[in-house]
């Protein structure tokens, strides 16, 4: 593409589209490339847990932040938006009198920086007054000076604009060419800049990255107006622009072809495979209510991990803290101390910031920590939940998990997902030998409309595509296919998982919490599963 050309298909150009959840600045793509020396955001950490100190805190975090954003956005031919993003600031977070406080400032002046830590000391005082006990955190050793890296081949950051319009220019043609009647796509890409130094002796510095590259095509039935829509079977991923290289090694194609992606992506391929399942969409039988054992691939699975255990076994929902906004948990602590039955015996979940291409991949949390993996849910019992430095003496422990996250400088961090994940079956099994041994089954592949409860008890997911099972083969597509469950039913009726070489990841980019509310990008990883005897609901069944 030719800048002439590249410029028409612009339109409104950088900056026309606007995404909410995201404060900063516009700024030129070239900018997206620069970093901040090192010595210098030392120099303003000292100044920040000097002031904290002086001032009477008896413990101070600094996080020195630059998060820079770049959205591109295309609908046919048409390029809809550009936007590149930078925000940067400090947040300066202490204990003084036993009480939190916290303040930021966007100023990266050694007296800006000891001027918010003077103001987070003075709101911990304040606070004291209505403190029923003091905060009391977990210990973690002092790191001295210490630096991780998102392991990429290919900064997104540093890709000519053109070549990334191009990319999803080419994608949407594909499509189109293969018969969507309408198709759009994306790339969101963030790079966090993240310096991390406390009273404790840890000065952290972190260059994170992420990419996610979604679209949907509509398919259109010209008589009757009916269309259907099939979005992408990518995951976001914590890696560089290399995800996009599509290698034949990353993919997993189905028994009835099908094609999956793992730790890179075809797009092209995926928007054109779109295009005709859409259009198959507009003819498939429409689902038959009733019981049924369901196949769930992990770019499907991975959402019902999220929230049906992801969500419910965060410390701080169990605990009530996020009732106001988010709800509360069923998995409560009694629960937990009980080893309360969460599934069947195969059912094994842990939570980690390690795995390598994840979301939620980082060396140290928000608070020091360094990263780790545990268990969550072992031989279907539920063991542990997801703790800060604050939190862990609740349950009688004594080490973080290192899941505390901000989702900028200005925001205070506090728990956050992690990474959760069904661990694959430890019996050699492909998705084929799964289906295979199904009698009257539905296999369903990535995400769709979901509900689901205060307490992540009672839930409801639809998907992307629907495929019945009868006597271990696939015989047609289905639509308006939702399946309902509780939870703890649910989990115990998990009979198989596939081994590790199904695994594959799936991902949320934009997962709220909080209030004000916060976002935050976690993976869920698993290999298809199956569930026995599940209730499946018509979703376009009329009751009038």
């Amino acid at each position: 593409m030719d800048r002439r050309r590249f410029l028409a298909a612009c339109g409104i150009g950088a900056g026309g589209v606007l995404l909410p959840g995201f404060a900063g600045r516009a700024i030129a793509a070239q900018e997206l490339v620069t970093t901040v020396d090192v010595a210098v955001k030392k120099r303003l950490a000292d100044a920040g847990l000097s002031a904290a100190t002086a001032a009477g805190a008896s413990y101070c975090d600094v996080r020195i932040g630059r998060y820079m954003r770049q959205f591109v956005i295309t609908r046919e031919a048409n390029v809809q938006g550009i936007t590149n993003t930078e925000s940067s600031g400090i947040g300066v977070r202490v204990i003084a009198d036993g009480a939190w406080g916290f303040a930021a400032t966007n100023d990266m002046t050694a007296e800006a920086v000891a001027g918010a830590a003077r103001l987070a000391v003075a709101i911990a005082k304040a606070n004291a007054g209505s403190q029923t006990e003091p905060v009391q955190l977990a210990p973690t050793p002092a790191l001295g000076e210490v630096s991780w890296r998102t392991p990429i081949r290919r900064n997104a950051m540093e890709v000519p604009i053109e070549e990334k319009v191009a990319l999803l220019l080419g994608v949407n043609a594909a499509a189109t060419q293969a018969g969507a009647n309408f198709v759009n796509s994306q790339l969101f890409l963030v790079n966090e800049q993240k310096y991390f130094a406390s009273t404790d002796g840890s000065y952290i510095d972190q260059d994170i990255h992420r990419i996610w590259a979604p679209f949907s095509v509509t398919a259109v039935d010209q008589a009757t107006g009916k269309f259907r829509e099939r979005d992408g079977l990518s995951a976001p991923m914590g890696m560089g622009y290399e995800y996009l290289e599509g290698r034949a090694e990353d993919k997993t194609t189905a028994p009835n072809g099908v094609v999956s992606y793992g730790m890179s992506y075809d797009m092209t391929e995926d928007a054109v495979a779109a295009a005709r399942q859409a259009r198959e969409k507009l003819s498939a039988a429409s689902v038959q209510p009733g019981q049924y054992d369901l196949v769930l691939d992990p770019n499907h699975l991975g959402l019902t991990i999220h929230e049906s255990i992801g969500h419910p076994l965060e410390l701080d929902r169990v605990l009530g803290y996020e009732a106001n906004y988010a709800g509360t948990s069923f998995a409560t602590l009694d629960k937990q101390q009980a080893r309360f039955q969460y599934g069947s015996d195969i059912v094994n979940v842990f939570a980690d910031k390690t795995q390598a291409g994840s979301l939620g991949a980082v060396g140290y949390d928000d608070e020091g920590v360094r990263t780790k993996e545990w268990a969550l849910i072992d031989a279907g019992k539920l063991v542990d939940y997801q703790k800060t430095r604050d939190q862990a003496h609740i349950v009688g422990q004594t080490e973080s998990d290192g899941c505390s996250y901000a989702d900028s400088w200005s925001t205070v961090q506090f728990q956050r997902m992690p990474n959760v994940s069904l661990r694959p079956g430890t019996t050699p099994m492909t998705a084929a030998q799964m289906i295979a041994n199904v009698e009257n089954g539905i296999y369903i592949l990535g995400r769709g409309s979901y509900s689901i409860d205060q307490q992540r008890y009672n839930a409801q997911f639809g998907g992307t595509l629907f495929y019945e099972i009868k006597n271990g083969e696939i015989t047609r597509p289905l639509e308006d296919v939702a399946y309902q469950m509780r939870t703890p039913e649910f989990w115990n009726a998990c009979s198989a998982i596939c081994d590790e070489s199904d695994y594959r990841m799936f991902g949320s980019f934009f997962d709220g919490k909080g209030q004000p509310s916060q976002v935050s990008a976690v993976s869920h990883g698993s290999s298809t599963t199956r569930f026995d005897g599940i209730n499946v609901i018509n979703t376009a069944r009329s009751l009038g």
